[in-house]
C-alpha cells in the first residue's frame, strides 16, 4: 500500500483489475476545500491512458513490476521473439505489447516489464533512441523551401520517418522511439 504522497512517475498501481503506471501527476491545493492529486495513468495491459483524481492521503495498492533486460531476435507470424539476456530463455510476445514495433531492429536490447507475482509480460520498453539506416528516400532539392521542410524516408526496419531535406539515402539517423520522429544524423 502507498499513499498519494508516495506518487512518482513510473509507479505502478493495481486498480479495476488492471495495472496502471503513473505517467504524470500534480498535487493540487485549492484555496477552498481539501487537497487532491490529479494523475494521468497508462494501462500496462491495454496501453490506454486515463485521468484519475485521488484525494490527498488516499491509500492505493501498488503492483510489483520488474524490468528485465531482453534482446529482440526476430518477428514471425507467432509474434515478436525476445531472449532474456541473463537466463537465455526465449519468449514470444504479441505486437500489442510493443509501443512502436516498426522501430525494433534484430539484436536490439529492450526492457520487458513483467508483473512479479504472476510472471506475466505487460509491455516492452524500447530505448529512448535507436540508430537506423535509411534504405529509401527521395532526393532533396536545394532551394526547395523557405522553412524547415520534411520528407518521408523508409528505414531498414520498414518504418517511415519524416526527415529534413538534407538527409540522403544510406545515412544512419537517430530516431526518438517515444514519438517515432527524426532526432539527428549519426556521425
Amino acid at each position: 500500500m502507498a499513499s498519494t504522497a508516495d506518487f512518482k512517475n513510473g509507479l505502478c498501481l493495481e486498480m479495476n483489475n488492471d495495472i496502471y503506471s503513473i505517467v504524470e501527476f500534480q498535487h493540487v491545493k485549492p484555496g477552498k476545500g481539501a487537497a487532491f492529486v490529479r494523475t494521468k495513468l497508462k494501462s500496462l495491459r491495454s496501453g490506454k491512458t486515463l485521468d484519475k483524481t485521488f484525494n490527498a492521503g488516499e491509500k492505493v495498492t501498488t503492483a510489483r513490476v520488474e524490468k528485465r533486460p531482453h534482446q529482440f531476435l526476430y518477428a514471425d507470424d507467432m509474434g515478436y521473439n525476445f531472449m532474456d539476456t541473463e537466463t537465455f530463455e526465449q519468449i514470444s510476445l504479441e505486437e500489442r505489447l510493443i509501443e512502436r514495433p516498426k522501430l525494433l531492429k534484430d539484436g536490439q536490447n529492450v526492457d520487458i516489464l513483467v508483473h512479479a507475482e504472476t510472471e506475466t509480460p505487460l509491455s516492452v520498453e524500447l530505448p529512448p533512441f535507436v540508430e537506423l539506416m535509411i534504405t529509401y528516400t527521395e532526393p532533396g532539392i536545394k532551394g526547395d523551401t523557405a522553412t524547415n521542410a520534411l520528407k518521408p524516408a523508409t528505414v531498414e526496419t520498414g518504418a517511415i520517418v519524416m526527415v529534413p531535406l538534407f538527409v540522403d539515402q544510406d545515412t544512419m539517423i537517430k530516431v526518438d522511439t517515444r514519438d517515432g520522429s527524426y532526432s539527428e544524423r549519426v556521425k
